[in-house]
C-alpha cells in the first residue's frame, strides 16, 4: 500500500488536473458546452437510450439532463422519439449531424492531446491510459452507490473537573 504522502500528492495532482480539463473545454465549439459534449459522447458510446438512463450515466438530475437534451435537439444533433415499450418515455438517438459534431469534438481533443504529449513515448501514453482506466475501475460505478458519510468528529465533553 502507498504511503500517506503519496496519496496527498495524488490529491494535489487531481486538483491541478482541473487546468487540463479547462483547456480541453476551451477548444470546444461555443455552441457545444461540456455538458452537451458529455451527452453526445455517451450516446455515441452506448447508443440509443432513455432520458432516465442518460441522467444516470451523467450523474445529474433529470432537469439538468433535459436542458442538455433540449440544447442538442434544437441544433439537430439528437432526436427524441416515443419509446415503443412505454409511450410516456422518450428514446434519444444521435442524428447524422450529431455524429458529425461528435467526430469533430473527438478530432479536436485528440489533436490537443497529440500536441501536448508530443514528447511522450507511445508506451508512456499507453501507460497513462491504462492507469487512468484502472483508477476509474477502482472507484467502481460511483453513480450507483451513495457515498458514505464522513465519520463524525470525536466529541469530548469537558466538565469542571477536567478543565
Amino acid at each position: 500500500m502507498a504511503e500517506q504522502a503519496q496519496y496527498e500528492e495524488l490529491v494535489r495532482q487531481f486538483s491541478a488536473f482541473g487546468a487540463v480539463k479547462r483547456e480541453m473545454n476551451r477548444i470546444m465549439p461555443a455552441d457545444c458546452p461540456s455538458g452537451s459534449a458529455a451527452v453526445l459522447t455517451l450516446l455515441g458510446r452506448h447508443g440509443d437510450m432513455r432520458m432516465s438512463k442518460l441522467a444516470e450515466l451523467l450523474s445529474v438530475d433529470m432537469s439538468v439532463t433535459s436542458r442538455h437534451v433540449a440544447h442538442l435537439a434544437e441544433r439537430g444533433w439528437l432526436e427524441r422519439s416515443a419509446d415503443p415499450a412505454d409511450k410516456r418515455s422518450r428514446i434519444l438517438r444521435l442524428t447524422p449531424a450529431g455524429r458529425s459534431r461528435l467526430d469533430e469534438l473527438f478530432r479536436r481533443t485528440t489533436q490537443l492531446l497529440a500536441e501536448r504529449l508530443d514528447d511522450w513515448s507511445d508506451d508512456e501514453v499507453g501507460r497513462l491510459a491504462q492507469l487512468m482506466a484502472r483508477l476509474r475501475d477502482s472507484f467502481g460505478d460511483c453513480r450507483a452507490a451513495p457515498r458514505p458519510a464522513p465519520p463524525a468528529p470525536e466529541r469530548t465533553t469537558r466538565t469542571p473537573a477536567s478543565a
